[in-house]
């Protein structure tokens, strides 16, 4: 077998050529990226979250550096679901030929259920990733994933209006992630995608306030990835659902860690903003990582290090 068939995994019923997913809001709808390189080399990608109505998102500035890192609040930008069907699915078609993964955002359990019913009749969707880090309108202000009861009232709410695979996106900003997931599980997730980013903030020391407009943001880049295989790990023993890894990947043993961990697929996030090029290296570095550990094909080491 060569090196591609090495790579392969299975999420959700679907086979991935690779399990390397650009993580959502880091590849906009991907055509995008296509001018750099041939998207289709990877396993899949996760589009641009998407809600019911446009969003032009918080106000800026809305980033901020910091080392090993960086904290974003761009605040669910988007065209809203009707012109993401009418503009972008369309485009992204044209460069990308294998299923894509929706993300979906809302703020009450009937925007999630509206925004996915209305992308449910397109075929290049493989699989709904549900943010549930949004606030949620309706339940005071609190974020969705934050609480057992609202993940599972959002995951129900979705899971009665598709039969394509549901994967519920957590944020690390809780106390207990695994019972989280557990939550979403147990009312027909197909998968558990983690983490969402944390909270962090950064304060200008001339105008001494803080540095984003909104004052805090979400906290990515390689200094996460401790944290989000943390996360993984105790997901991994809490749930049977496959589990999409992310959170600080930037190179091909990071992958390797994070499926040991219990990841299924690999979401890379950040590093495509401080290289476009980082899918594409990560896979091609990933049969070399392969053989330097002794590894034949990369889905038998899922969940190997329990």
């Amino acid at each position: 077998m060569g090196n591609a068939g090495r790579l392969t995994t299975e999420l959700c019923g679907i086979t991935l050529d690779n399990p390397i997913i650009p993580a959502s809001g880091t590849f906009g709808f991907g055509y995008e990226f296509a001018e750099y390189y041939d998207i289709n080399l990877l396993g899949t990608f996760s589009f641009k979250g998407t809600t019911r109505e446009p969003r032009f998102g918080n106000p800026t500035p809305r980033i901020a550096e910091c080392p090993a890192g960086m904290i974003n609040s761009v605040g669910l930008q988007n065209p809203g679901v009707h012109a993401v069907v009418e503009h972008e699915l369309p485009r992204l078609r044209e460069c990308f030929h294998k299923p894509v993964m929706a993300n979906v955002g809302g703020f009450s359990p009937g925007e999630y259920a509206y925004t996915v019913e209305a992308l449910d009749g397109e075929e290049c969707i493989g699989w709904y990733e549900i943010n549930v880090s949004c606030p949620n309108v309706h339940a005071g202000g609190a974020v969705t994933g934050s609480d057992c009861r609202a993940t599972a009232e959002v995951t129900r709410a979705v899971r009665r209006v598709t039969k394509k695979p549901v994967i519920v996106k957590l944020s690390p900003n809780v106390t207990d992630i695994a019972e989280i997931a557990k939550a979403a599980e147990a009312e027909g997730a197909d998968g558990i995608s983690l983490i969402n980013t944390l909270l962090g903030m950064r304060i200008d020391l001339r105008s001494k306030k803080p540095v984003i407009a909104n004052k805090m943001g979400g906290f990515s880049g390689p200094a996460v990835l401790p944290v989000a295989l943390r996360c993984v790990y105790q997901v991994y023993e809490a749930v049977k659902v496959p589990i999409v890894g992310m959170g600080g990947v930037s190179s091909a043993e990071d992958v390797i860690e994070m499926m040991l961990a219990g990841a299924t697929a690999v979401g890379v996030g950040a590093a495509n903003l401080f290289d476009p090029y980082a899918c594409r290296d990560i896979i091609e570095a990933l049969p070399g990582a392969l053989d330097k550990y002794r590894i034949g094909n990369i889905r038998d080491i899922i969940g190997g290090a329990h």
